[in-house]
């Protein structure tokens, strides 16, 4: 009489060593060319790309520019040079939240759901997910930039906007693994967006972004001060039109990694025992 061997499901994690590196990249590579030729097929949803810096950078140097730009000692023109940098860090933010509804909403539809019955690394799903959207993030601050030169902003350290590109780029991809655990977390992608908007809007109006801090109260100093977003605006605010920048680039380089390190495992997990 023959025996029957059963074998042991695999744990959490076997399947994913199993893959080798290459199988990863592979795996992540074609999962991005499926995400890009989802948005060929649906172009408005890269109107938050094209429209969001378009219409803050209009809305902030035309609506604040003026006053401002007193405030800064040279009018709505110094006022183009303080912002236009200092809003990289708010692209990257904006960007990394629709990482979180568009997750959610995948497995809403389900795609998720076979994505996990695949034999590939279920961590390339989600870094698919990310390389597409600092992409998105890129046509966004280049969309910004353009818009910028329009309105009056000078580069002059060529050198320094492709730096702070780069370590907007980090910055947001570290956040965009909070919001892909909100993504996976939450209900719906309206509970993901209305969170994103709840942890938005302190961070970015109580930062160095859109105003210098000097004038804020002591408290809101305070949290200014530790507030990632202010580091990462003064970071390309000094690369690109001036100033210091090394405690600022070590801050947001610091926040970035710790963010990655402790973020992206959950990420991973969640993914994985999602029900």
């Amino acid at each position: 009489m023959s025996s029957t061997t059963l074998t042991p499901p695999l744990h959490e994690g076997e399947a994913d060593a199993r893959i080798g590196l290459r199988d990863h990249v592979r795996h992540t590579s074609a999962l991005v060319r499926r995400n890009l030729l989802w948005i060929r097929q649906d172009p408005e949803s890269m109107l938050d790309a094209i429209l969001m810096p378009i219409i803050f950078t209009l809305l902030f140097v035309y609506v604040f520019g003026g006053s401002i730009g007193q405030a800064l000692g040279g009018g709505q023109d110094a006022y183009v040079q303080y912002v236009v940098p200092g809003m990289m860090a708010m692209m990257s933010m904006n960007i990394a939240m629709a990482v979180g509804t568009g997750f959610n909403q995948d497995f809403q539809n389900g795609i998720m759901d076979r994505f996990r019955t695949l034999p590939i690394g279920q961590g390339s799903v989600l870094f698919a997910k990310i390389v597409v959207e600092l992409m998105r993030m890129l046509v966004a601050t280049a969309v910004m930039m353009v818009v910028g030169v329009l309105v009056g902003f000078d580069i002059t350290n060529w050198a320094g906007l492709f730096a702070a590109v780069g370590l907007s780029a980090l910055f947001g991809s570290a956040i965009m693994w909070i919001f892909l655990v909100l993504g996976v977390s939450l209900k719906s992608a309206q509970s993901v967006q209305a969170m994103g908007f709840l942890v938005l809007m302190p961070l970015q109006f109580g930062s160095s972004i859109f105003a210098p801090t000097q004038s804020m109260p002591g408290w809101l100093q305070a949290f200014t001060d530790y507030n990632p977003l202010s580091s990462l605006a003064d970071s390309a605010r000094g690369l690109m039109v001036g100033g210091p920048v090394a405690h600022d680039i070590w801050v947001t380089v610091g926040w970035s990694t710790v963010l990655t390190l402790v973020m992206a495992p959950i990420a991973i997990h969640k993914f994985r025992t999602k029900n």
